[in-house]
């Protein structure tokens, strides 16, 4: 339970889970466990929202996952999407162009500009018609015990009261500077890859058409970022240059400076912030001790080149909720919970990683070296140009099916597309139609392929049990209907007639008959109760 350190007075009963940190990533990662039905405890220091924007977009997948959450609804008020992501030179060439989507393959834009305040007041909002979760704001966390069967937790209000919380799993969301992940001594790896820029938040008088949306100014006399953020709004951020202080940078008069370039001034926009920030490309070695997990910027910072640092957080939630609900159903071993931090760290190093390539391209400050870049990239040596973005990035190992192997079988850790289907005449995109969590999907009959225990075992697992059928064939009882011809054809790549998809919605597995999925349910029934890939990352790993 949670009682005040003074008068001992209850304040909420023992939750599930506890989470500490409020941003985006502990709202989406509290609203996931609560629509399960489990009792959520969030512990936020700041008293009130933060009323400024820290990220300004997110991605297809990400839309995804906050759709499931149901809040698409605001998508058009809070959010822009974009055309397409242009790096150019000091002339204005293009050297990289990514050209975005407005429905991509997850059945949404590719990329959607965005005010973070108002989304995460949207979730708020979805957050307080929830009666299992509860968040008290004003509460640093102070102190923190795993005692093996709980967590006991300590938070501390300005005032100096006490609130003493246990839980049975705590999560730390509080950011890069994060009280649980210092608390516990996990270390980190820094790539030592790190820039001060100015940052510049703009709300515009009058609306303005900016095509592309995002561009790269790889100008090496002052490298600069323009990007939307929102309907009405938008960043740009300058790079601060050799020999120029941050002091100086980091002023009114310079930033109206640095914007007249853009045609913007005070007479057509308001400032509403200007300050110096240094980007980060680390993460934390472990995501896992215990009964504590990090998600978010707890473990990991990437620099904001390819807009994934929310969205790789938002990942980390998806991945982790899922996991958790089992774990606390009895569903799946603790062990399971290893399979987190396995599989997120591959997609975060890659996000990071690409993102300090693509870093390395734009803060350019010397004429020469970004003559020559300029050079290579026209001479068509960058194999990213002109490329739109994919489903997304394939796990590589954790919990995958891997046959009589020890490598995941492909298409195993592909990630599931999302087109529109029809069932019981609704159309609709897959998630709204069937439904969202596992998935067992086949151009036949799942439940007629299926062992009577193995069925009761994906029922059990609230698995959606899909036979989905070409546009022409609504009369088969029922089918689903492949309405945007994602499905099938996705079945015929892989040579399968079966695909079974996780919540977060990575293909385990693929069957081309009754007998091979039999296998293939086999081994997720076994991975979940005793998943015995590696845990705790260190730097030897990966």
């Amino acid at each position: 339970m949670c009682s005040a350190g003074s008068g001992q007075q209850s304040v909420t009963p023992e939750a599930d889970v506890l989470i500490v940190g409020y941003g985006p990533i502990g709202q989406v990662l509290s609203i996931l466990l609560a629509t399960r039905g489990w009792r959520v405890l969030v512990v936020e220091r700041w008293e009130k929202p933060y009323t400024l924007p820290r990220a300004t977009s997110f991605d297809g997948e990400t839309a995804r996952t906050l759709a499931s959450l149901g809040v698409a609804d605001a998508f058009a008020e809070i959010g822009l999407p974009a055309d397409a992501y242009d790096w150019r030179n000091a002339a204005g060439s293009s050297l990289l162009r990514v050209e975005l989507a407005e429905r991509g393959a997850h059945g949404w834009p590719e990329t959607t500009t965005m005010h973070q305040p108002a989304l995460e007041a949207v979730l708020c909002a979805r957050a307080e018609r929830l009666p299992q979760l509860r968040v008290l704001r004003g509460y640093g966390a102070t102190d923190l015990v795993d005692n093996g069967s709980g967590i006991e937790l300590t938070a501390t209000d300005t005032a100096g009261e006490r609130l003493r919380c246990t839980a049975s799993w705590v999560i730390g969301c509080d950011g890069a500077n994060s009280f649980v992940r210092d608390h516990i001594g996990v270390r980190g790896t820094d790539l030592g890859f790190s820039f001060d820029w100015l940052l510049c938040d703009v709300v515009l008088h009058e609306p303005r058409v900016f095509s592309p949306l995002n561009v790269q100014h790889c100008d090496p006399v002052r490298p600069t970022t323009a990007v939307g953020s929102g309907p009405g709004r938008r960043r740009w951020e300058f790079m601060r240059l050799p020999g120029e202080s941050v002091a100086e940078l980091n002023r009114a008069e310079t930033a109206w400076r640095l914007l007249e370039r853009f045609d913007v001034t005070p007479e057509n926009a308001t400032l509403q912030r200007h300050t110096v920030y240094s980007f980060q490309a680390a993460w934390a070695d472990e995501w896992r001790r215990g009964r504590v997990l990090l998600a978010g910027d707890a473990a990991h910072l990437m620099p904001p080149f390819t807009g994934q640092g929310m969205c790789a957080g938002i990942r980390d939630a998806l991945n982790l909720s899922w996991k958790l609900d089992l774990v606390l159903r009895g569903a799946a071993g603790e062990g399971l919970l290893d399979s987190y931090p396995r599989e997120r760290v591959d997609h975060v190093r890659e996000a990071i990683d690409t993102a300090v390539r693509l870093g390395r391209v734009l803060c350019v400050t010397d004429a020469a070296t970004a003559a020559s870049r300029d050079a290579s990239l026209l001479a068509g040596m960058d194999t990213g140009r002109g490329r739109q973005h994919g489903v997304g990035a394939p796990l590589r190992t954790g919990l995958l099916y891997t046959g009589i192997g020890t490598s995941p079988v492909p298409p195993a850790g592909e990630v599931m597309p999302q087109g529109r289907v029809r069932h019981e005449g609704v159309t609709g995109l897959f998630d709204e139609v069937v439904g969202t969590g596992p998935v067992l999907l086949g151009s036949a009959d799942p439940t007629a392929a299926l062992e009577e225990s193995q069925l009761a075992f994906l029922t059990g697992l609230g698995t959606r049990l899909v036979h989905m059928v070409a546009l022409g064939d609504e009369e088969t009882p029922g089918a689903v209907v492949d309405v945007d011809e994602v499905y099938l054809p996705l079945l015929k790549a892989a040579r399968a007639r079966f695909l079974l998809v996780r919540p977060d919605h990575h293909i385990y597995g693929a069957a081309r008959t009754s007998r091979e999925l039999t296998a293939v349910v086999g081994q997720f029934r076994s991975g979940l109760l005793d998943w015995s890939g590696p845990g705790l990352l260190d730097r030897e790993t990966g």
